[in-house]
């Protein structure tokens, strides 16, 4: 563990080239309490802390935006007492963390196909979304019973009825129409990927937001994701060449003219 102070950003970090946007798998927490001789309960209890530790690191070094995949449309096949676990989870911790994150100025909002949870859960969701929508400080967005695959279908199928009812002309879609029908309408794609537990997969996280977005896998087990963690994915993300399919500026034009024709 390094010595450096973390409460600020790092010195070797340049403020002009962060990420707007973190999106985030937050893998290893069942692991974590296992490792321990926990029950796996315990470990995403310990996640839970992670995430706001987290959240916090972000507003304080100027990152707008987390993404934080919290439970896939796939998580309803783990055991039912962990499944429920979970929601009870969720549902406590909107309702005992809401007042701190209006003190932090923390923007919540959710991702994902809600009608499957408990209508006290989607209360909960509601009432967050609600009071903290004035809040700039930094804006998490909880992706719950979220699933990229759902969502493209459920994006297309949106487009068709529009087509069909006569509002749309087929013609007239394209990647922005698109993204007009997706949960994360009006946000912008993430910049960065970090997934713990030395897992390399998406997961069916966020896909078609993805498509230039930066990944970064550590062996770290969720829990144990601190400050001194995320900045070193940050330190990899600002030695990264993010051209977006355009040609590196050191690439000699008589090559790119070579390779053109």
């Amino acid at each position: 563990m390094s010595s450096q102070d973390f409460s600020s950003l790092p010195k070797n970090l340049d403020p002009t080239r962060l990420p707007s946007h973190i999106a985030i798998i937050m893998d290893g927490n069942g692991r974590w309490a296992t490792r321990r001789g926990l029950p796996r309960f315990a470990g995403h209890r310990k996640g839970a802390n992670a995430l706001k530790e987290l959240l916090r690191c972000c507003k304080d070094w100027g990152i707008p935006t987390l993404t934080a995949y919290a439970f896939s449309t796939e998580n309803w096949n783990r055991p039912r007492s962990e499944v429920q676990f979970l929601m009870n989870l969720f549902e406590q911790l909107l309702c005992h963390e809401l007042a701190e994150m209006q003190r932090e100025g923390v923007k919540i909002t959710f991702i994902g196909d809600v009608s499957s949870l408990s209508a006290s859960l989607r209360q909960e969701m509601q009432r967050t979304v609600q009071e903290t929508a004035c809040n700039s400080a930094v804006h998490l967005n909880v992706a719950i019973n979220y699933g990229s695959r759902h969502e493209l279908v459920t994006a297309c199928r949106q487009l068709a009825q529009q087509v069909q009812q006569g509002t749309l002309d087929a013609s007239d879609i394209d990647a922005s129409r698109l993204e007009e029908q997706l949960y994360t309408a009006g946000m912008p794609d993430p910049d960065l990927l970090i997934r713990t537990s030395g897992e390399m997969r998406l997961s069916n996280y966020l896909l078609w937001q993805m498509a230039y977005t930066e990944l970064y896998f550590t062996d770290v087990l969720f829990p144990d994701f601190d400050r001194s963690m995320l900045h070193d994915a940050l330190v990899q993300y600002q030695n990264r060449d993010r051209r977006f399919g355009k040609i590196a500026l050191t690439v000699p034009q008589t090559l790119v003219n070579a390779v053109s024709n």
